[in-house]
């Protein structure tokens, strides 16, 4: 296997009916944006009663349907938070708990070691975050860092959880991407690999588009995508669910 061969993210995912929750993170080709996306996928009416809703500079999930709520726990969270000049993107409430150590001087790293794969016996849904720091990388010159995690059971029993950390330097027109399964079954086979290696565009539809069209249609859920401008801050974003109206 050719640990370098880029893909898109469409073709990382085209065919593959269930890859569950998806990050990824990168640089734009013309190296000015950092670009994340977050998607979420559901075979439960549970989880698929879901959609993306903006709230200030954040993006929040909360029921489609209020009514036909089975179990929130698992499904309602902050998918992405900002603390100052990081973006902070996850699968789950972690995303709350890496902003509070943050908060509190503390790590992306020191955070995740507090946390744990999700106790949903027998799948033991990975815990998958990121980070992107916009402070003190892009924008005095230096190359843009992120970092992403996976938080994964050690075996079938969820006896113990191993935590894998990865940090990178991104290279223009570049990112990784990481996902919760490898693909459908029963129970759901963990994502093994480390976070694949695909290819960014310098338009945020057309990035856009190339994930969302080509996530299984049956099972796809909603799609987030943030372009920050690395000297401003400045972000422009595009936000699909399949249950609602795009934002």
């Amino acid at each position: 296997m050719n640990i370098y061969e880029k893909k898109s993210i469409g073709e990382r995912i085209k065919g593959n009916s269930y890859v569950g929750r998806g990050i990824s993170i990168g640089l734009t080709p013309d190296g000015t944006k950092a670009v994340c996306a977050y998607f979420i996928m559901g075979r439960s009416a549970n989880s698929r009663n879901r959609v993306f809703i903006k709230e200030g500079r954040n993006l929040k999930i909360l029921p489609y349907d209020a009514t036909k709520v089975e179990d929130p726990s698992l499904i309602i969270y902050y998918p992405v938070k900002i603390f100052g000049d990081s973006i902070i993107v996850t699968n789950g409430d972690q995303t709350d708990t890496v902003y509070d150590f943050l908060a509190h001087g503390k790590s992306f790293e020191d955070a995740l070691m507090t946390r744990a794969f999700e106790p949903d016996y027998p799948n033991w849904t990975p815990r998958i975050s990121g980070i992107i720091d916009l402070n003190g990388s892009g924008r005095d010159d230096g190359p843009l860092r992120f970092k992403l995690s996976i938080l994964k059971s050690a075996d079938s029993e969820g006896t113990a959880c191993s935590r894998f950390f990865y940090n990178y330097e991104a290279i223009p027109g570049e990112g990784r991407f990481i996902h919760t399964y490898m693909c459908d079954g029963s129970p759901i086979p963990t994502f093994t690999a480390d976070p694949e290696l695909v290819t960014v565009s310098d338009n945020i539809d057309e990035f856009t588009g190339d994930i969302w069209n080509n996530l299984d249609e049956d099972n796809r859920i909603s799609l987030y995508v943030r372009y920050t401008d690395i000297a401003s801050g400045e972000y422009e974003d595009r936000l699909i669910n399949k249950y609602g109206q795009e934002a």
